[in-house]
This record gives C-alpha cells, sequence and structure tokens, in this order.
C-alpha cells in the first residue's frame, strides 16, 4: 500500500535517518518505537505529506486517505463538541457529489472499452464503498458513540469546544479522525490524555480497525494489545519486527546476542587465519595454502553488530533548602472557575520531606490543584497557604504551553539561569540528552519527549524544597522513566505529583489525595496500599469506574454500575467491604451460575486450541531441529535459530496456560 524508499532526512550537517525503507500493507497494525528524538514524529508527518524528506520517496496510491493526530495540533473553536465531530463527515459529503459528477459522465459516454472509462469505474466503485463505510448507521449515532468511547458525557456535547481543556480537545480531533475510516490511521501518543475506559475502548477498536494502523505509543500494554508489527527507530536506521512490542524486545535482545557471538566467533577464525599468513608467508611449501587463505579473507562478508544507543539521563536533583514543618495547608478549599466548581471544602496538609500523589479521573481538578499550590489560580473560597521558606519548581502538564518555541534548547536556560550556574548548563543539558548540536534546536522542533526533558532540565537550575510536578512522564520513553524516578526518590524535598501511571508512583510517594466527584480525600500509605484498600487492580480501575468499586462476582468491577452508587463509609473513613454491602438475590445467583457455565465453555474452547497449538509447535521444533543437525548450504541457521528460540519461547507460555487451565 505505501512503499518508502532511500529515505533521508537531515537537518544541516544532522542526518536523522539514513536511507531507510520498508513497507506498510493494508491491515497492518504496527507499533513505531525509539528513543525520545530518534524521528518517529518526523516520519509520520513525512508518510501523511506534511513534511518533504532530504532524500528518497513515499510511494502511495493516488486515492489513499491518511488519518494522522499529532502529539500537538491547533484546535477549532466557535462550534460544540457535536458540531465539530460532525466535520468529520465534509469527506463523505464530497465523496457523494463525486458520485453524482462520475454517474453524469458515465451516462454520457460510449467508450466502454477505453482505459478511461475502466478508469471512472473502479473509482466509482472505490467512492461507493467508502461511503457504505460512513453510512453503515446515521452519522450523528456514528459521533455519539465514538465520542462517548473516548470519554464524553452526553451532557457535554452541546457544549464549546473552548470551554474543555487541550486533553479534551485532542479526543474531538482523535474521534473526526475515526469518523472518517481513513485507509492508513497514524496516531502519535493518542493515550497520553487519556483515562483507561478509553484507552481500551480505543484498543478494541484498533484491533477492529480494517485499515492500517501505525502508533507510537511509551504505553507497553497498549502497544502489545494493538499491534502485530513494530519499527524502530534507531541511530538513523530501521529495524522490523513482525510481531507486537514485548515480544520485539525479546527478539532484538536475542538478535544482539547472537550477532555479538557469531562476530566474536569471526574474529576469532580472523585471526587465526592471519597468524597462520604471517607464520608462513615465506615458505615455499606453504604458498598456496598462504594464497588461498589471503583469498578468503578478501572474500569474506565481515559480520556487523548494530549500533545501539546506550546514551541515558542521569537526572540529580539539587539540594534541597531547609523549609518549614508544613510546606503547603489548605482547608475548606473550595476551588473552580467562573460558572463552575471543580471541587469543594478540601483539607490538604503536606508536610516537609513527604512524596505525595493527586489521583484520579481526568477532568477532577487534580491540575486544578496544582494550580492553586503554585500561586496560578486563586481559590472560590476557603484557606491556601504554603508553608515557610516554601520554594516551589513547578513542570506544567503542556510544556508547548510553557516554553518558547522561538527559542533554542540552550537560549530556554540561558534567559533564566543567573550566577555560577550559566558555567554550567551545557552539563546541565548533557544531563538530559542535549549534547553537541542538539542544544542548538529550536523547541518548535523538538519531540514531546524532548520537550518535557528540556522542561525538567529548567527545574535544576534553582534549589527547589518543593516540586510539583504534572505528568511528567506523558512523552517519556520507559528508560527516561525509570532513572526520573530514582531521581525523585533520591530528592530531600517535597514532592507532589500528578500521574496515571501506577509503576511510576509505586514505591515513590507515601501519601496520595484522591480527587473523586467533587471532593477530595486522603489516603495514607503508597499506591499499593491505596489500590488494595480501593479493592482495585489499578489506578486505572479507579478511573474506569469512578465512585463505584462494587465488584461482580468474577473479581471485576461492573461497568454498568459506573459512577451510579458510592460505597458505605466505616466510621474510621475506610470503605465498607462490597461483599459485606452488596445485596444477594436469587437473581444474582441465576446470573452467577449463567456465568460460570460460560466461562466453563470458554475455558474448555480455550484448552483445545492451546492443544492443537502446541502440536503443531513441537512439530516445527522438530524440523528445525532435524534441519539444524545437517544442515545444508542455503540453510540460513540465524534465521532457523531465531524461530527456533520463538518456537520455544511460546511452546513455553501455551503450555504453562494449559496447565493453569487444567488444574
Amino acid at each position: 500500500m505505501i512503499s518508502i524508499n532511500n529515505l533521508t532526512v537531515s537537518f544541516g550537517s544532522w542526518e536523522l535517518f539514513s536511507r531507510i525503507n520498508f513497507h506498510i500493507s493494508e491491515s497492518d497494525k504496527i507499533g513505531l518505537v525509539g528513543k525520545n528524538g530518534a524521528g518517529k514524529s518526523t516520519l509520520m508527518k513525512i508518510i501523511c505529506g506534511e513534511m518533504r524528506p532530504t532524500s528518497g520517496s513515499v510511494d502511495k496510491p493516488q486515492h489513499l486517505t491518511v488519518g494522522y493526530l499529532p502529539q500537538l495540533m491547533e484546535h477549532h473553536k466557535g462550534r460544540s463538541v457535536m458540531e465539530e465531530t460532525m466535520t468529520a463527515f465534509d469527506e463523505s459529503n464530497a465523496a457523494e457529489r463525486e458520485v453524482e459528477e462520475i454517474t453524469l459522465a458515465l451516462a454520457d459516454r460510449t467508450d466502454y472499452e477505453s482505459k478511461e472509462y475502466t478508469a471512472l469505474i473502479e473509482r466509482l466503485n472505490e467512492l461507493n464503498d467508502k461511503i457504505s463505510v460512513f453510512h453503515s448507521e446515521p452519522p450523528q449515532v456514528q459521533a455519539e458513540r465514538t465520542l462517548r468511547g473516548l470519554g464524553f458525557l452526553p451532557s457535554e456535547l452541546d457544549r464549546p469546544t473552548e470551554t474543555f481543556s487541550q486533553g479534551w480537545n485532542m479526543r474531538i480531533e482523535l474521534a473526526k479522525i475515526l469518523l472518517q475510516h481513513p485507509d492508513l490511521l497514524l496516531l502519535d501518543e493518542p493515550t497520553n490524555h487519556l483515562d483507561i475506559e478509553s484507552i481500551e475502548w480505543l484498543e478494541g477498536y484498533l484491533k477492529d480497525y480494517k485499515g492500517a494502523v501505525m502508533l507510537v505509543s511509551h504505553d507497553r500494554k497498549f502497544l502489545d494489545n494493538v499491534t502485530r508489527r513494530t519499527v524502530e527507530l534507531m541511530l538513523g536506521n530501521i529495524y522490523d519486527y513482525k510481531v507486537p512490542y514485548t515480544q520485539y524486545t525479546q527478539l532484538r535482545a536475542e538478535r544482539i546476542a547472537q550477532q555479538t557471538a557469531a562476530y566474536e566467533n569471526q574474529q576469532r577464525m580472523i585471526e587465526k587465519t592471519e597468524d597462520f599468513i604471517r607464520a608462513f608467508r615465506y615458505k615455499p611449501t606453504k604458498s598456496n595454502q598462504v594464497q588461498s587463505r589471503i583469498k578468503a579473507l578478501e572474500k569474506l562478508e565481515r559480520i556487523e553488530i548494530d549500533e545501539t544507543d546506550n546514551a541515558t539521563l542521569t537526572v540529580k536533583f539539587p539540594p534541597a533548602p531547609r523549609a518549614g514543618d508544613v510546606v503547603y495547608k489548605c482547608s475548606d478549599l473550595t476551588v473552580g472557575y467562573p460558572g463552575k466548581v471543580v471541587f469543594r471544602d478540601a483539607a490538604i496538609e503536606i508536610k516537609r520531606g513527604e512524596k505525595v500523589a493527586f489521583v484520579g479521573r481526568n477532568g477532577e481538578g487534580k491540575t486544578t490543584m496544582m494550580r492553586v499550590i503554585v500561586g496560578e489560580l486563586e481559590p472560590i473560597s476557603g484557606e491556601s497557604r504554603p508553608g515557610h521558606n516554601v520554594d516551589c519548581g513547578y513542570f506544567a502538564q503542556n510544556q508547548e504551553d510553557v516554553l518558547d518555541k522561538k527559542e533554542t534548547v540552550f537560549s530556554t536556560l540561558d534567559r533564566i539561569a543567573v550566577g555560577d550556574i550559566r558555567t554550567k548548563l551545557r552539563d546541565i543539558l548533557a544531563q538530559f540528552l542535549f549534547r553537541g548540536e542538539d542544544i542548538d534546536k529550536r523547541v518548535s522542533v523538538l519531540s514531546g519527549g524532548e520537550r518535557a526533558r528540556l522542561g525538567m532540565a529548567k527545574l535544576m537550575l534553582q534549589s527547589h524544597n518543593l516540586l510539583a510536578l504534572d505528568e511528567p512522564t506523558n512523552h517519556m520513553d520507559i528508560k527516561s522513566k525509570d532513572i526520573l524516578k530514582q531521581a525523585l526518590k533520591a530528592y530531600d524535598g517535597t514532592l507532589v505529583i500528578v500521574s496515571h501511571d501506577r509503576d511510576f508512583l509505586d514505591g515513590l510517594v507515601d501519601k496520595l489525595y484522591e480527587f473523586r466527584d467533587g471532593h477530595v480525600r486522603e489516603f495514607l500509605g503508597g499506591v499499593s496500599d491505596f489500590l488494595a484498600k480501593r479493592r482495585l487492580e489499578s489506578l486505572q480501575d479507579l478511573e474506569r469506574w469512578g465512585s463505584s468499586p462494587s465488584l461482580r462476582p468474577s473479581g471485576k468491577p461492573d461497568p454498568s454500575q459506573a459512577g451510579a452508587w458510592a460505597p458505605p463509609v466505616t466510621a474510621s473513613g475506610g470503605y465498607v467491604s462490597s461483599r459485606d454491602s452488596a445485596p444477594t438475590s436469587e437473581k444474582r445467583s441465576y446470573e452467577e451460575l449463567r456465568a460460570k457455565s460460560k466461562e466453563d465453555k470458554k475455558r474448555r474452547n480455550r484448552v483445545d486450541f492451546l492443544e492443537k497449538e502446541i502440536e503443531k509447535l513441537e512439530k516445527r521444533m522438530k524440523e528445525i531441529e532435524g534441519v539444524l543437525s545437517a544442515p545444508k548450504e542455503g540453510d540460513d541457521i540465524m534465521e532457523l535459530t531465531r524461530e527456533y528460540l520463538e518456537c520455544k519461547r511460546d511452546l513455553d507460555a501455551k503450555t504453562d496456560e494449559w496447565g493453569e487451565l487444567i488444574d
């Protein structure tokens, strides 16, 4: 469908891509991975036609449609959510007009055997197929279902788009793209502003999507659930794996290990051959052998180990000046905006040295509270006061709104640095992977991850004793998130953080405030304690079901009850177990038996499937073993070894699952 040929992208003397090639087929589900700044967003822009490469080409059919969701975008104003979403059907309306024009043209033609007539017929069929997709049901119904899937409430569909945050406007743009049903979807970090319910809806949508999908995401689970192919960008080169993300990481490690072993074996062979040549070069009796080995070395195809990018962050926050015992305190706090109260009667106390997380669904007021703490927003009522000698460093969620796009990486820091720290700016930037020519890049060309790193570097210019971080890991790759977490754990000041990333928060924070249903509640302990107390499997379950922790017999929350039931609360403030409070009835018993019967049937079907798959894998492994035991000329030993290891790993996983199901 789309062919990328010898693609090269250069910025001055710096080469981002070097003659890369790959192909996108009609139903591919591709995860595009690589470190921040590797060129993932640039490649997407080139494929959709927003950028031109330095050299090379992108070949695609004339009428192929591409839907592109960038990380950063301009949002439309002046319409309601539904009105803006319905603009997605403008293309459908244009297609209907084109069908009318072609139909009229065909009525007047008699050259039935000509190429022009055939081309019109083919185009007419394409348009009718596209229109049938658009009109599978009324456009209004499609638009409402998609918006609901992405988290909008029915009451919000008539609200003006400008009354929503950037994250919610991104959801509108995503809805428009999905409703256009393009042949290729290019999604650049679509999950950054979604809660888990919306992420799971999008996962299901993309898995069933009939066109091709290429997406960038730092969410490992999302990549594994949606993609079947992983394309890695590293140091200007491209590596293509026909597996999802987790399998790709395993195969990549195996490939490097195999390359290293083969390279070392070849180097030993070359060394022995060269020793032989040096020892017997001038002996007439060995001249034929010497010449033969010299020619063999000249013809030898040298094995090379793929170059890898091992650069990592080296974040270490400066020592925090001493603050008072209480860093921030508020009581009876009501916060909101003109015409809207976000939450009321909040009481928050943050003491020196505490590491605190704000958790809850999108739109419940976490970022709003952060703005109150840092002094950007005045509360409607109540008392809000920082502690003695508090110096707050604030990392805003949307760094694109904070950083000046006209500045360079270096000048962004140079403008605000004072004193001796100015002599250390290059060292600070190097810690955040801005080295050499990188420091002269304009902010406008930086990726989302690079902007996040630059925003974090600004916090290093002064010694703050309170760090307020709003979604700092949104655009960071997995390795960078781990390094930042360790740096924050070692930080000796006070930390307040907004995040939906359970792995990032686990072991980092020791107190949480949950924002829910217009109120704020304190939970002492870490994120694992919080999840156990709420009987949720993850912070994402909290986002999914809001205020309803009631569980079905299977142990999963009931989506039909989301937000409709508030749990009883004990005198100590904890939740009463749903086992104690949930009603029982004959209807519930019948539903449980019915669910159990369906579950048993599903398990039996799965066992049958696994047994067939295990038999196939064992048969294929025996075939490969036979070839490897007596290889013939032309057999690709490396490829067969890789396939054998992949089969073995798959066999082990399926055997383990089979054992669990029959227990």
